[in-house]
């Protein structure tokens, strides 16, 4: 067999072009897949304001009020509904969790620093009553909350 300069040329020109398009050739393996997502990142801090627009909220079997639904979900609770949990012995707040989460009440004078909100409610120690220019300064001075829609 006798290879002139065309023949050459030919075969090394489709050698050439079989040798790029090997090169240029990407395997995809499917494999099992992406696998399972990542863990969800922690909420971290949650602030809330003070506001008071109490809620009555659950965790497991402990129920608890807060001043508002924000103060409830940072603590961990569920928000059962609106207003204060009934039955807690003394018929007032029953604290609020461990991180400041909820407003002191129920009597006994809670000095605590409270807004000049005026949302006049009617508050009652023994047989007094009292209107206050908002709940917390009811609560401070030692009053439960019997209407909040308006003064005595």
């Amino acid at each position: 067999m006798v290879f002139s300069a065309k023949t050459f040329a030919r075969k090394a020109t489709v050698a050439s072009l079989l040798s790029l398009m090997l090169a240029s050739c990407v395997v995809v393996e499917d494999g099992p897949g992406p696998g399972p997502r990542p863990p969800r990142p922690d909420p971290g801090p949650q602030f809330c304001t003070r506001e008071y627009d109490p809620v009555c909220a659950r965790r497991g079997g402990d129920r608890q009020t807060f001043a508002n639904s924000c103060m409830a979900e940072a603590a961990g609770y569920r928000i059962i509904r609106g207003g204060e949990c009934r039955g807690g012995g003394d018929g007032g707040w029953n604290g609020g969790g461990g991180n400041g989460g909820g407003w002191n009440g129920g009597g006994g004078g809670n000095e605590q620093f409270c807004t000049r909100e005026y949302r006049p409610v009617c508050g009652r120690r023994g047989g007094a009553l009292r209107t206050f220019p908002n709940a917390c300064e009811a609560d401070s001075a030692g009053y439960r909350v019997v209407d909040d829609q308006s003064g005595c």
